[in-house]
């Protein structure tokens, strides 16, 4: 009866645990979900900055180009950059060119009516993500337009989402990846042989290869038309391997590759010959040749770990060349610094999850100690420091200032990631409580525990090879031990005087052997689930995996979200661009060098902005009386952009009075404003003052 009875208990307890598991993995994808979609749409990390013609400006002659200049470097294809008429008529003459720095620009037609102009633009920003948008400029006049802009597909859509997908998927499985590998060559080497462990690192690298493979396939959908049908494009492919971002995942493959290498040796030569130093700790091996085996174990560690080393920096390599640590300032030092960052949070998260798989799927005889606890501990302490440090350096080079951090999506982000990590230090320092309890507990419970272990397999197998020697009396013995009958004693004996008598006792001898040894198993089971220090660990340990799988979460919509520093910078641009200043008032005096030729021109413009704008020229007497001049002439000059002189001849309204209605400001900057009087037929100044206007 209690050979029955403790295998259903010992499958109560674990089907209870895995029940609790599932539960918390469907509460850990429903906060996921309420995560992701919470989370504003991915931003393109290059914003435009600036245009000439600029948006909403109105010039008096058609330019022969258009120039785009965004936040940093983009890449340009056919069709990149449209002009489209007012009656959605293209009129650039194709292929943007680079006009240097983040500059670029796109000839157009001659003989180009007057009216409103739409310009889009759809191209990939330096740190792989695509941008696109549209604005307008007028010729002469603003006019109606036929053009109908439509919100861009490019990044969005079905496309975009599985994108989305995979960059996720890839994050996980190179943190299980490499988390998982590290955590077993440094803490827990026996673990090579454990196979929920082995499970859990072979799908780290099935996850990354697979999502690999498939965000190579849908890139070049993903930043041109966003259709599904472009996915297996084999055109669009070949021109993403000629991009930065191809490379990066081609590259990603050619190391995975050798990933799978790693993984084959770490568990196939490496796990068995720690099997091999188990047995010869067993004592059945005379030890004999033990230094040996040391000597080669150690050399297998120290080049599993250098191999290794090489690999996973690799793989976070192909994300730092390829995503924001390859643009913005100092790059060379940021893609390091980035690889480093990659590495501390894959061994962290990494060898968390596998803890956790440890401590609840590994078997009774495999069971992870508290020495091996420890080495994480302090493994994962300096993973955190390293995180710390490579995250303030990333945090300045994103964010940049406080008002971006509290004030843009991607600050925001950043503090709730800083807010996950502060909860995973302090859960992983109640681990470290446990871990503390679980070296300190009493050692005769686990001596008992062992023993009890030792003698129920050793009194298994020492049944198994009596009942093989004796096969007339073993067969009444074990009937007894499970409470049979005489008869049945009696039908065994006589059973073992025939002559298929030694293969059936053997048969019955291995499935007692066998049944014993799942009792000692589950009584070992009960004996560590009743230990409070091991139950503690897991329970912290489980809700330490579950914020870190939100911590996971947050970060990959972080490396998707455009840099607080570049959405700031964005927006200053706009508001400087469609900012309305107040009416702008300059006093000019003046010396025509003839009698009666002095005086002063105060030029009124309102309200001093890029577009129309009203002009008021009173000219005024020393003794600030109206003066009645024959002619007053105003010119613009714009001479950053090499715009001007713009002239504006104003009309006389009254004595001393001049006014324009309708003066073009093209574009905003410092102005170089000109007033030309004259006083007699002969007698003419020009003074000039520079203005801010926009």
């Amino acid at each position: 009866m209690t050979q029955t009875i403790a295998p259903r208990a010992a499958a109560t307890t674990t089907g209870g645990v895995a029940f609790r598991v599932r539960v918390l993995l469907l509460l850990l994808l429903a906060v996921i979900g309420a995560v992701l979609a919470g989370a504003a749409p991915a931003s393109a990390h290059a914003a435009l900055t600036g245009s000439d013609p600029q948006q909403g400006a109105v010039v008096s002659q058609a330019p022969t180009q258009v120039s785009l200049t965004f936040s940093e470097k983009v890449a340009m294809s056919a069709g990149s950059v449209r002009v489209l008429d007012p009656k959605g008529k293209r009129v650039d003459t194709g292929k943007a060119t680079d006009l240097g720095g983040t500059t670029y620009g796109v000839k157009l037609h001659s003989g180009l009516p007057d009216g409103t102009f739409t310009v889009t633009y759809q191209v990939v920003s330096a740190d792989s993500h695509p941008v696109s948008g549209a604005f307008t400029f007028s010729v002469g006049a603003p006019s109606q337009t036929s053009v109908a802009l439509s919100d861009p597909a490019v990044g969005g859509g079905v496309v975009g989402a599985l994108y989305g997908v995979g960059r996720y998927v890839s994050y996980a499985g190179f943190i299980l990846l490499v988390g998982g590998a590290a955590f077993v060559l440094a803490c827990w080497q026996r673990g090579a042989g454990v196979r929920p462990v082995q499970r859990l690192v072979v799908s780290g690298w099935l996850a990354l290869t697979g999502a690999t493979l498939a965000l190579l396939l849908l890139r070049g959908s993903y930043v041109g038309s966003g259709k599904v049908g472009d996915i297996f494009d084999l055109t669009l492919l070949g021109q993403v391997l000629q991009t930065k971002s191809g490379a990066a995942l081609v590259s990603r493959l050619l190391l995975l590759a050798a990933g799978a290498l790693f993984i084959a040796v770490l568990f196939g030569a490496y796990a068995r010959r720690d099997e091999a130093d188990v047995t010869d700790a067993s004592g059945k091996d005379d030890g004999s040749d033990k230094g040996g085996v040391d000597a080669e174990k150690r050399d297998l560690t120290f080049g599993l770990a250098i191999g290794g080393a090489v690999v996973a920096a690799g793989l976070a390599a192909s994300w730092a060349m390829a995503e924001h640590a390859s643009t913005g300032i100092q790059a060379g030092l940021a893609m390091p610094v980035d690889v480093l960052h990659l590495l501390a949070v894959a061994i962290w998260l990494g060898g968390l999850s596998t803890l956790l798989v440890a401590l609840f799927r590994a078997p009774a005889e495999t069971q992870i100690d508290a020495v091996a606890v420890r080495r994480f501990s302090r493994l994962a302490f300096g993973s955190v420091t390293v995180l710390a440090a490579t995250g303030i350096y990333q945090s300045w080079r994103q964010v940049g200032s406080w008002s971006a951090l509290t004030g843009t999506w991607y600050g925001q982000l950043l503090l709730i990631k800083i807010g996950l990590v502060a909860v995973l230090v302090g859960i992983a320092w109640i681990s470290r409580r446990w871990t503390a309890q679980l070296s300190e507990a009493p050692q005769t419970k686990a001596m008992a525990t062992a023993g009890a272990t030792a003698r129920a397999t050793a009194g298994a197998k020492d049944l198994a090879e009596l009942r093989t020697k004796q096969p007339t009396k073993v067969p009444a013995k074990s009937r007894a031990s499970s409470s049979e009958g005489s008869d049945s004693t009696d039908s065994d004996s006589r059973d073992a005087n025939s002559g298929g008598s030694n293969s059936g006792n053997s048969r019955r001898a291995a499935q007692l052997a066998r049944q014993q040894a799942a009792v000692a198993t589950a009584r070992q089971k009960r004996l560590r689930d009743a230990d409070p220090a091991r139950a503690g660990l897991r329970r912290s340990v489980l809700a330490e995996a579950g914020v870190a799988v939100v911590l996971l979460a947050v970060t990959t919509v972080l490396t998707s979200t455009e840099p607080g520093r570049t959405e700031e910078a964005a927006q200053q641009a706009t508001s400087s661009s469609s900012q309305r200043s107040g009416p702008l008032s300059l006093k000019l005096p003046f010396d025509t060098g003839g009698q009666d030729g002095k005086g002063t021109a105060e030029v009124t413009l309102d309200p001093a902005r890029v577009g129309g704008n009203e002009m008021h020229v009173f000219v005024e007497r020393p003794n600030g009386k109206a003066f009645d001049v024959p002619e007053v002439k105003v010119a613009f000059t714009l001479a950053a952009k090499k715009i001007g002189p713009l002239p504006v001849t104003p009309d006389r309204i009254a004595t001393g009075h001049w006014s324009a209605i309708g003066v073009q400001i093209p574009m905003a900057g410092d102005w170089e404003i000109a007033v030309t009087v004259r006083t007699s037929d002969i007698d003419q100044t020009t003074v000039t003052k520079n203005a801010k206007i926009g």
